[in-house]
């Protein structure tokens, strides 16, 4: 079933990346920075970034992006250099990565959540020469002998104004355009790792400009689109489906600091939000407001949701309370640079169990264990083949090759595809707990725990939560008597906070195994569920 065919601008066959052969849309701009002037030429007056009181239009973002670029380029940075974000939902997040891509430099995101060991190791493995930071989160940076490479930090206050931040940039903006192409790394997104160390995702302009343009041509988004940003940008969803699609139609980006499900429903309201990609959690987090109907929602076209299922339950009720909303599941990831399949929403109630169709010139595949197709309808692997799949991970070939094949993505997902396109996700094989849309791999979770004394080993597993799908659950082997706290407060100090485990079982007995020494994970789960 091609159900995209009659709404995407025409594709074509293209080499991408040396030796793959991608379908991709013949008419696209070069790289970012394209985009961002293409709404600025298109839709001058239309307001672009709106965060609190604060708004730009698209004539405002193009100089004032620009004039960050200079900034940066005075700072002595040069094409291909790596800065780094370590800033929240606010709109120097979006200016300072517009400012990367018209320079050439390669953005890399850090989360907020992240802590001071995760930070200095993804800043010593990409070679980051500055960083952004907010001025708040000053006592989780490195030491300097840890990431020698960066020369610059320039603190973002929370109480400054724009112009502000804009004074480390106090000359001309940059006029010229940087000649950037299309296969440029633009972005470097780290992704946990299943042996506990995470790998950089390199995102290339085309990777970006491709994954945009099939949210704006199967979404049917235009200049008139107004996108509440409710994740955070720093992941592929923020980035892709809020930023960068936005940009792509010249609409309007609300940005929210941070998500609270109250505060969505008024700004959705007084906005007049017509699209947004959010996690089920949130959606659920929304319903259970007690004034969810005093609000008019009513312009509120697209719900796009991804990162876990949604609840039949969920979906029934915001077609009560909401029926000019359709639900869109869009399953993708970091290395696929978001969408892999979209599910048009006036599908969604029929096809409840599958995620969608591939996405305009996407071809995914279920394969057994020898990297063979299966046939329609069986369970394996799904692998991932387009223009939106990156090239491999940054100073990691050998990631790179174990993870991808003649150009198709090993996504770790236990999948099917059925005779009429639809795909399915069953499992995972990775061991990996989905809190909310936030993805988390127990060997690094284990790896850290195993850094404490009083630890022999353990075994992270997911517990079922009815608001968030999965909570972090540790099984704990010691070696002397040790409390949950202080696990908890180990953790918590070389972890994103969303990785601590939640709750914790401790044990002197040994963990169960399989006769090749595999711990049966499969057996923690069954005793976990009897408790």
């Amino acid at each position: 079933m091609d159900w995209w065919q009659s709404q995407i601008p025409p594709m074509r066959l293209e080499a991408r990346f040396g030796d793959r052969v991608v379908p991709a849309f013949a008419d696209r701009p070069k790289n970012i920075w394209e985009m961002v002037l293409s709404a600025a030429s298109r839709n001058p007056d239309g307001d672009a970034l709106i965060c609190g009181e604060r708004r730009l239009r698209w004539r405002d973002v193009v100089p004032q992006a620009a004039q960050v670029s200079a900034g940066l380029r005075n700072k002595g940075l040069q094409h291909g250099d790596r800065i780094a974000l370590l800033l929240g939902n606010r709109i120097e997040f979006v200016l300072s990565m517009l400012a990367a891509a018209h320079l050439g430099l390669v953005t890399v995101l850090l989360s907020k959540r992240q802590q001071k060991p995760e930070i200095a190791y993804v800043l010593a493995d990409c070679g980051a020469k500055l960083l952004l930071f907010e001025a708040a989160l000053a006592d989780r940076l490195p030491d300097a002998d840890d990431v020698p490479d960066l020369k610059h930090r320039i603190a973002v206050d929370d109480d400054a104004m724009l112009s502000e931040f804009l004074e480390f940039a106090d000359w001309a903006p940059l006029e010229e355009t940087t000649d950037v192409d299309e296969e440029h790394t633009a972005m470097i997104l780290y992704t946990s790792g299943t042996t506990g160390r995470p790998k950089g995702a390199m995102l290339a302009h085309c990777n970006i400009v491709h994954s945009s343009m099939v949210f704006v041509s199967c979404l049917k988004l235009t200049a008139a689109d107004r996108s509440i940003a409710a994740v955070p940008l720093s992941h592929v969803t923020g980035i892709v489906a809020n930023i960068t699609t936005m940009v792509r139609c010249a609409g309007t980006l609300i940005i929210m600091p941070e998500f609270r499900a109250s505060d969505y429903l008024k700004l959705a309201a007084r906005e007049r939000v017509t699209y947004t990609v959010m996690v089920p959690a949130m959606y659920n987090l929304c319903l259970l407001q007690p004034d969810f109907d005093s609000y008019d929602l009513s312009s509120w076209r697209i719900g796009g949701f991804g990162g876990a299922p949604m609840p039949i339950a969920t979906i029934e009720k915001l077609d009560e309370k909401i029926p000019g909303l359709k639900l869109m599941n869009c399953y993708g990831a970091t290395e696929t640079t978001s969408p892999s399949t979209i599910m048009p929403g006036e599908l969604t109630a029929r096809h409840i169990d599958s995620v969608g169709l591939p996405c305009p010139g996407a071809r995914i595949v279920a394969v057994d264990a020898d990297g063979r197709e299966l046939p329609r309808g069986e369970i394996g692997e799904l692998w991932i083949a387009s223009a939106s799949v990156i090239k491999g991970y940054w100073n990691n070939p050998k990631a790179t090759a174990e993870s991808f094949t003649g150009g198709f993505w090993h996504s770790g997902d236990l999948g099917s595809v059925d005779t009429d396109g639809f795909v399915r996700v069953f499992d995972r094989q990775k061991d990996m707990i989905n809190r909310g849309g936030l993805k988390i791999y127990s060997a690094e979770v284990e790896s850290v725990l195993a850094g404490h004394p009083a630890v022999v080993e353990s075994a992270i597993i997911a517990k079922p939560c009815p608001v968030l799908g999965e909570r972090v659950h540790a099984v704990v082997v010691t070696r002397e008597a040790v409390g949950d706290e202080a696990l908890r407060a180990w953790c918590a100090e070389r972890l994103s906070d969303y990785k601590v485990p939640e709750t914790i079982v401790l044990t002197s007995e040994p963990l169960p195994r399989n006769a090749n020494g595999k711990v049966l994970k499969r057996q923690l789960r069954e005793t976990l569920a009897a408790l």
